[in-house]
């Protein structure tokens, strides 16, 4: 339960720490550039990697996004995630690279691209729909919170939970009620939710 626990406070730390790094970054601190530098480097250069098959190309095509990112840091805006914002760019470069090279590519090369594109990007949807879930997760009252965790995420039945936690089971299940209660009252969740019904 603690590390089910202690993981979704480490995502909800995460994106307030990539907001944060956002802001710096936007005033100019160069500490900041080289956390998202460092942090987002290789994932997007595997990512260049599986469009282009071709390693050098890839880092040479992320260097220019992250050197772009450095100049353009005060008029950027992000509405997404930085990862997919990022992500986003490297993929309008590889094709800026293929127009500027007079490049021809078939039909399979679209498709193959395409295909690769909507899985990172369908990645960032869930990553989304997960962060509103553990954010409403969160404004829940602290035992209401970890028999929904102990439940609903890490599968573990009334009786484990009321042994476990030193409650009844009839506890257990008033405070499965209220989690449930008030979660499915938001309508921002309520598709997310489906995965733990």
């Amino acid at each position: 339960m603690f590390f089910d626990f202690f993981l979704f406070c480490t995502m909800l730390l995460s994106k307030k720490r990539e907001n944060e790094l956002i802001i710096e970054l936007k005033k100019g601190s160069a500490k900041a550039y080289e956390q998202i530098f460092s942090e987002y480097y290789n994932w997007l250069c595997n990512y260049v990697f599986q469009l282009c098959d071709d390693r050098s190309l890839a880092e040479d095509i992320v260097q220019e996004v992250i050197i772009k990112f450095w100049e353009k840091r005060k008029t950027i805006i992000i509405t997404t995630s930085l990862k997919s914002y990022l992500f986003k760019c490297c993929h309008n470069q590889f094709l800026q690279h293929l127009k500027s090279k007079k490049i021809k590519f078939d039909r399979l090369d679209q498709v193959k691209w395409d295909v690769i594109y909507e899985s990172n990007v369908d990645n960032s949807i869930k990553e989304k729909k997960e962060e509103k879930l553990y954010s409403l997760i969160n404004q829940l009252p602290l035992r209401c919170r970890q028999v929904f965790i102990q439940h609903k995420l890490h599968k573990r039945k009334y009786k484990e939970i009321a042994e476990d936690m030193d409650i009844s089971i009839k506890t257990v299940e008033n405070q499965m009620s209220k989690a449930l209660h008030f979660l499915r009252k938001n309508a921002i969740i309520a598709t997310i939710l489906g995965t733990f019904y």
